[in-house]
């Protein structure tokens, strides 16, 4: 993995407040993981997104711009962006354990957005449940970040994702090809973004 952060870097956070003895430490810790699987996400997106030759280093500031405009994106989105760019999908590279690890993110996707919008919720997250939960993102991030670091070079932890790996031909393996910010942005709204009807997961 990429010598500025790993999963076990990125998560030492949240093992510190696990181990604090706070009384919000299941909710905290389980805040922090999701937080932690998203920015995975997000960064393992535009890192291949920066492979594409027609992107430099004087492009970084209008790439974050772009992405930064479309309200509509979330960590599902990524997921699709990931599966149209990689000939592997998400899915592949997370392994056998994806079915039952997709199951846990999304009861903890949507148990997080209740939370957040102060709703009482019916899902039975008691505080056990809440850090099994937890053991759940990690083990996705850990499993992920793996593959990708073998598959593309980038395990989604490194502090800058909008970096230039070593083979500059890896975007000839991808299912999609950019050749300007709005193509960028064209892809974005057509295969990143969530439909304004869909629901959170």
């Amino acid at each position: 993995m990429g010598s500025d952060a790993t999963v076990d870097t990125e998560f030492v956070t949240v093992q510190a407040v696990l181990d604090s003895g706070a009384a919000t430490l299941a909710v905290d810790a389980f805040a922090l993981s999701l937080i932690k699987h998203e920015r995975q996400l997000r960064r393992l997106f535009t890192y291949l997104v920066f492979q594409f030759p027609v992107f430099g280093y004087g492009d970084i500031a209008v790439l974050r711009s772009t992405l930064a405009a479309n309200g509509r994106i979330f960590a599902e989105g990524f997921v699709q962006g990931l599966d149209a760019l990689w000939p592997q999908s998400v899915e592949t590279l997370v392994g056998v354990r994806h079915a039952k690890l997709r199951e846990s993110l999304t009861r903890a996707i949507g148990a997080r957005n209740k939370i957040f919008h102060g709703q009482v919720t019916d899902l039975g997250l008691d505080r056990d449940t809440l850090l099994a939960l937890v053991a759940d993102i990690r083990e996705w991030c850990t499993l992920l970040a793996k593959a990708a670091e073998g598959a593309f070079g980038y395990d989604g932890f490194g502090r800058d994702s909008y970096r230039k790996g070593p083979n500059t031909n890896l975007h000839t393996r991808f299912g999609v090809q950019i050749n300007s910010v709005l193509d960028y942005a064209r892809f974005l709204d057509a295969r990143v973004t969530r439909s304004r009807r869909a629901k959170t997961p």
